[in-house]
């Protein structure tokens, strides 16, 4: 999770998105049909290719990267969900793609390069397929979540996103909102607001696996 933004209240990003993915993990549990593990349960920092690797150690099915925006401008709000293209779907999925991507870099030192071998054979045949199943999962969590939390219009939008290129494992990063904008801040802050976010999670993953299951 990004350590960086903070909002207009002193919200920090890695604490609201925190207090976000611990929401939905236990609305997924609480569900019953699904097993839910964190990349981080506490203030730590994870490189980029850590925190999918963590996920595919663990042989998950799903990967959903739980993230709030920040911008100069009160004006933007809504949630938004990404999912990995090479080319970005518009100039916000580029910035938002620049900003996260620059997670590993610490004083100049990137802490999450890999070998050239690894680095070369990211989009292959495998990965196609996991980033169309990315792209039908994030549409229907915005389905989902439109009753229940501001979404913007462009609701899934495609970016070239480190953390969502593990090739085997469909992957989504979801901004929740913007800690910069006070409406969001305070949805995104508030126990309803978390609330929401974790029901509309937990049924589009209730509904992502049962697909899978009448497709067996």
């Amino acid at each position: 999770v990004d350590p960086g933004a903070i909002g207009p209240d002193g919200l920090r990003e890695k604490d609201v998105t925190l207090k976000v993915a611990k929401a939905i993990r236990d609305a997924l549990l609480a569900s019953g049909r699904v097993r839910v593990a964190l990349t981080r349960s506490d203030d730590r920092f994870l490189v980029l290719r850590e925190r999918y690797g963590v996920a595919r150690r663990l042989k998950g099915d799903l990967f959903i990267s739980v993230h709030c925006d920040s911008t100069g401008s009160e004006g933007a709000s809504g949630a938004t969900a990404y999912t990995l293209s090479e080319v970005a779907s518009d100039k916000e999925a580029a910035r938002l793609a620049a900003r996260e991507n620059k997670a590993d870099v610490i004083s100049g030192v990137n802490l999450g390069e890999a070998p050239a071998d690894v680095s070369s054979i990211l989009i292959d045949l495998t990965q196609r397929e996991t980033m169309n199943a990315s792209a039908t999962f994030a549409r229907l969590l915005g389905r989902e979540a439109k009753p229940l939390m501001p979404l913007k219009p462009n609701f899934h939008r495609m970016a070239s996103l480190m953390v969502l290129k593990a090739p085997d494992m469909p992957s989504i990063l979801f901004e929740t909102g913007y800690i910069s904008n006070p409406q969001d801040a305070a949805f995104l802050d508030s126990d309803e607001g978390r609330q929401r976010i974790a029901e509309s999670v937990t049924r589009a993953v209730t509904v992502h696996f049962a697909r899978r299951m009448v497709a067996r």
